[in-house]
């Protein structure tokens, strides 16, 4: 292995294990005995046949289940679909923890797992997942869903960014893939002269995933620790550089503002009036499923960079966690062990042709490839965009313990935009608010 990569490694690994030290120290439910109970009710499962419930959202999902189901007669899996984490999936799950009657295993992103470690809402699952079971994950995906120690959910895909455009309407405007983010606005620039109707992208305003992706990407940390007390540095300079160049995109009328994947979205890239969408690798699936009748008019490209060198953060990113109640730890580990390193689990939900999912297993990309029919972006080989890119995703990008209220903010705050708003306001808001949030929950916080 080069120095650099095993430095990278050791660099990631100790900045999670950085993290949960503190969420463990200062948060005693989230590491407390929640996993020793986990373990032993499995272990009481040998043998007997078990029936798991599972909530989740993303594409393929469904699919995945029903080939679980019929090669494991003993684990049968009852699959209900929830919004999306930040539609209203997370405040369902989080309700149905603290009611009792959460499914057994469920889908939490990365940036949302602290979260629900530090309230004592999933299973500490180590004993259940052997170091042969984690050499199978990118040591990125291990690391992020490791906390003090221990594990907590199985990954199921890394997210590295990409940019998606339509061919044809960068050609009328004489425009190729931006390479770099000085590029994205002169793109942006010449594809409104070539037709007024016409933005380059758009900005989601109720999703702040993307912001934080792209401050990721641009070397900003939004959280770091020392000791047992937090830094929280959601403005710094790296952010700030980002913020200012999308207000000023947004004020110069070069991109759009809408809900994310709304019906105003939609209808926007059916039109040809939105030409391209900042996003990662699981949304070349949600592209060729949102309008179908575009095919073979998308491409993908490299997320643009600030110097034109390869980088990425990470746009999302899924995993499999064990709620704190459930009996059947066990099984559910099973399950989730299956539809994350095997190549049937990623051949169903990718076979669908509704996921175009970065499997974080790196060994079954191969098998993500060649169920992925990319006829819709033109025969394009997408995956190798996406390997790329997934080399490049910085390290030592620390996710905090209060997303929730991190992402609230800046939701609120986004939604505020069209009334004189602005994005980087929108940030020094969500700063004041996440630290709020973390001395209410006891962390020493610096920030």
């Amino acid at each position: 292995m080069p120095s650099s990569a095993l430095h990278r490694r050791r660099a990631l690994r100790a900045a999670a294990g950085a993290t949960a030290t503190v969420l463990c120290v200062t948060l005693l439910a989230a590491c407390g005995s929640s996993g020793d109970k986990g373990a032993t009710a499995a272990d009481a499962n040998d043998g007997k046949p078990v029936s798991l419930t599972f909530w989740g959202w993303a594409k393929g999902t469904k699919d995945v289940v029903a080939a679980f189901n019929a090669s494991h007669p003993n684990i049968q899996v009852t699959f209900e679909e929830i919004p999306s984490g930040n539609a209203g999936g997370y405040a369902k799950i989080s309700n149905a923890v603290k009611a009792g009657n959460a499914p057994d295993v469920f889908n939490v992103e990365y940036p949302q797992l602290p979260d629900f470690v530090s309230q004592g809402a999933v299973q500490d699952i180590s004993k259940l997942v052997s170091a042969d079971l984690k050499k199978k994950y990118l040591s990125q995906a291990v690391d992020l869903t490791t906390l003090g120690g221990s594990t907590f959910a199985l990954p199921l895909d890394a997210a590295p960014q990409a940019f998606y455009y339509r061919k044809d309407l960068f050609e009328k405007a004489g425009v190729a893939a931006p390479k770099t983010w000085d590029e994205f606005r002169t793109a942006a620039e010449k594809l409104k002269a070539a037709d007024p109707n016409t933005r380059i992208a758009t900005f989601f305003p109720d999703d702040p995933s993307t912001v934080e992706a792209l401050s990721w990407q641009n070397g900003a940390h939004w959280f770091a620790t020392a000791g047992d007390t937090w830094k929280v540095d959601l403005a710094g300079a790296e952010t700030k550089k980002v913020t200012d160049y999308w207000q000023k995109l947004i004020s110069d009328d070069l991109v759009r503002s809408m809900p994310s994947f709304s019906q105003q979205w939609t209808a926007s890239l059916q039109k040809g009036e939105t030409a391209g969408y900042v996003g990662a690798a699981w949304g070349g699936g949600v592209l060729k499923g949102t309008v179908p009748d575009a095919s073979g008019k998308w491409a993908v490209a490299p997320v643009p960079t600030w110097d034109g060198q390869p980088a990425s953060g990470m746009l999302g990113g899924s995993t499999f966690a064990v709620s704190k109640d459930s009996k059947k730890a066990k099984a559910a580990v099973e399950f989730a062990t299956w539809a994350t390193t095997t190549p049937e689990g990623i051949q169903a939900r990718i076979a669908t042709g509704t996921s175009s999912m970065f499997p974080a297993a790196p060994d079954l990309v191969p098998v993500a490839k060649a169920a992925f029919k990319t006829d819709f972006y033109g025969g394009q080989d997408i995956y190798s965009v996406y390997v790329d890119a997934a080399k490049s995703i910085k390290p030592n990008w620390t996710w905090g313990p209060a997303m929730s209220a991190t992402n609230g903010s800046l939701k609120d705050s986004f939604g505020k935009l069209a009334q004189g708003g602005t994005v980087s306001g929108a940030v020094d808001t969500a700063q004041q608010a996440t630290v709020a949030e973390m001395k209410n929950r006891g962390l020493k916080v610096n920030g």
